[in-house]
């Protein structure tokens, strides 16, 4: 797998929330509550990352959440706003399908897979979520699916071969044009 890392400040980011959880740690004295924050960060131009962050409030778990993002970022390989092939990725027991669609088609995904793609910038694109409905294992298992992804010419240089492209077969001949009655 090549590596895809970016630095963060040379690009302008956005973040986009995808989950914040309350989660409570039993001490001595009862119940010590704190919060948990989820955060896609990109540019929409083919840049994503994404981070967790943990605090004892709600907008320093997001800021926490943000910079681990910007940390984590990679480049999203598209090709005319759509992935360049099927993938199908896993982190934990998540599991994610990327499918390309065609233009127009909008990003066709749920929760935690269409806030990732969106603050990436992939414009076409349909997205399953096959396995857990955990977002964070669902955000990530996304992020190692984009980061898997490879153009076609990058994979036939990894093999040293040769890239042509294969124009399609020609339409089949109608019944009556063949003679098939």
């Amino acid at each position: 797998m090549l590596d895809r890392k970016i630095d963060a400040n040379d690009l302008a980011l956005n973040d986009k929330l995808i989950y914040i959880n309350r989660v409570s740690k039993v001490v001595k004295g009862g119940k010590r509550m704190s919060f948990s924050a989820l955060v896609a960060s990109g540019d929409g131009m083919g840049h994503v990352g994404v981070g967790t962050g943990k605090a004892n409030e709600v907008p320093v778990a997001i800021q926490k959440a943000s910079a681990e993002a910007r940390k984590n970022l990679i480049k999203i390989p598209m090709q005319n706003g759509t992935v360049p092939h099927d993938i199908i990725m896993n982190y934990g027991a998540a599991r994610v399908l990327l499918k390309p669609a065609p233009p127009g088609a909008g990003v066709i995904a749920g929760g935690a897979i269409r806030a990732v793609l969106e603050a990436g910038g992939v414009q076409d694109v349909v997205a399953k979520s096959l396995g857990s409905a955990n977002k964070t294992n669902t955000a990530r298992a996304t992020i190692r699916a984009l980061a898997a992804l490879r153009f076609p010419a990058e994979v036939v240089a990894l093999r040293k071969g040769t890239y042509r492209v294969v124009p399609p077969p020609p339409p089949e001949a109608a019944p009556e044009e063949a003679g098939l009655d």
